[in-house]
């Protein structure tokens, strides 16, 4: 069963002859509890494509279907909702509040929300991703690598339906990288969650289930 499907999604800039075609006409399905990665060059309309895919920028035309929802009918505070209990974010720069400790980090999309944090689950993401030691810590005080685990570890702690991370090894040394991908793809498993990565790293790329490639806006 599909949890997220693409239509048909444009996104196109100026027109004329400075038209860009940074999206054209692309259309993708993704499988519940499936790890896809999409794979392209700078440039090449990958990241545009997550940003359409979780709402945070509006296609020209086509939509986006996340478990069941068209999230082109959403707007304003309604999408925000939608976003911040339907799909976890992992950023390259880990997007973390750095006046605010790990574990308050992990728990602060569910605050934001008003819902009670499922704790035993909080707990046992906590311990799968070993950052169990720093959660009274700044994020200033760890290393890129445990940045980046408790990104993940936020993804997780909301039970989204899908997982969407933007290049989330792009600020880490290769064997940093493969430690987390190592992490992503096996708390991906075994939370049965549903992930979107987007990458230019072949070999990161090849660690999911499947690959898509992008090239010039077009899926090929």
């Amino acid at each position: 069963m599909s949890i997220l499907i693409a239509e048909n999604l444009k996104k196109h800039y100026g027109e004329g002859e400075t038209l860009v075609k940074a999206l054209d006409d692309v259309s993708l399905s993704v499988e519940r509890g499936e790890f896809v990665s999409i794979i392209g060059t700078s440039g090449s309309g990958k990241s545009t494509l997550l940003h359409m895919l979780g709402g945070l920028d509006t296609p020209t035309s086509g939509k986006v279907v996340i478990d069941d929802k068209d999230i082109s009918e959403l707007k304003g505070d309604a999408l925000c909702i939608f976003r911040r209990r339907k799909i976890g974010f992992i950023f390259q720069s880990f997007n973390l509040v750095p006046s605010i400790t790990v574990y308050d980090n992990i728990v602060l999309p569910l605050q934001l929300d008003g819902r009670k944090a499922d704790k035993d689950h909080i707990a046992n993401v906590i311990e799968t991703l070993g950052i169990a030691e720093k959660l009274k810590t700044l994020p200033s005080k760890l290393s890129g690598g445990q940045q980046q685990r408790v990104a993940i570890a936020r993804a997780l702690a909301s039970k989204p339906a899908i997982i969407l991370a933007d290049e989330p090894t792009g600020n880490l040394d290769t064997k940093t990288s493969m430690d987390v991908l190592g992490l992503l793809k096996t708390t991906g498993r075994k939370f049965e969650q549903t992930i979107v990565m987007i990458t230019h790293n072949d070999e990161i790329a090849q660690m999911a289930d499947r690959t898509i490639h992008i090239e010039d806006g077009h899926i090929v």
